[in-house]
């Protein structure tokens, strides 16, 4: 049986662990070949795919370099012929509730990477998807981008990452091609389950979901492959919150 996105081709950013990880294996398992970019790394999440039957190469990238960004997203086309899916997910947290407000240089350092490298990455790849008159992009937003839940940087860029999606669902709409983004709770990866969080940490990251755990990266995986495909065909410009009931209080 065809997967959901048999015959798709797919980009994603912030693919080398994680959320980015997960969903790019997700790709290649519902039939999509899958580009996954990272600063480094990326190569052990196109091995996975590559091991499990699946077409995939890796891209060295910095998304806050808008000519390496362009020169991403057309070597995706240039090898496979087109663009169908986006996942804008590359990110970092520099912060805490306790960051000073006149960290400016930190604040500046997340907003480059987490909100202009979305909009660096949607602006090569909406160019080419307007000429075939098709494609889906999702970004990864959080729920920091629908609450007050982080630092300064964090927080405002993913709030920014709402606002960039639904001024891009308006614009290109009629031209065939959907934006959406995912919000994700606390979720386990290796970071968290590592030392990087004292179990006391993990245990209260938990307990802010009624669900009384911390999130999957697979979980995450299967909301953006929902919205990146056809089953989602009359979604765009939506936040979808994957995140245990946070929320919800």
């Amino acid at each position: 049986m065809a997967g959901l996105l048999e015959g798709k081709i797919a980009f994603v950013t912030g693919g080398a662990g994680g959320i980015g990880a997960a969903t790019a294996r997700a790709f290649a398992a519902e039939g999509a070949k899958v580009a996954v970019a990272d600063l480094k790394n990326a190569e052990t999440t196109v091995q996975a795919i590559v091991d499990a039957g699946g077409e995939a190469y890796a891209i060295a990238l910095d998304v806050t370099d808008e000519a390496a960004v362009t020169a991403a997203v057309d070597g995706v086309v240039g090898k496979w012929g087109r663009l169908d899916i986006a996942f804008n997910n590359a990110g970092v947290s520099l912060e805490d509730f306790t960051t000073p407000w006149d960290s400016v240089a930190l604040y500046d350092k997340v907003a480059a990477v987490n909100q202009r490298g979305v909009m660096l990455c949607m602006a090569a790849e909406v160019r080419h998807m307007t000429r075939q008159g098709s494609g889906s992009i999702v970004n990864t937003s959080s729920v920091a981008g629908m609450s007050g839940l982080s630092g300064p940087g964090y927080c405002a860029s993913k709030h920014a990452v709402v606002g960039l999606t639904r001024s891009a669902a308006m614009r290109y709409a009629a031209e065939g091609i959907r934006v959406n983004c995912v919000c994700p709770g606390a979720i386990s990866t290796p970071m968290t389950e590592g030392e990087a969080l004292s179990e006391e940490s993990r245990a209260f990251m938990a307990q802010m979901h009624p669900m009384n755990r911390m999130g999957r990266a697979e979980e995450i995986a299967d909301g953006v492959v929902f919205l990146a495909s056809d089953k989602a065909s009359f979604i765009t410009g939506h936040p979808l919150a994957i995140d245990g009931g946070y929320l919800a209080r």
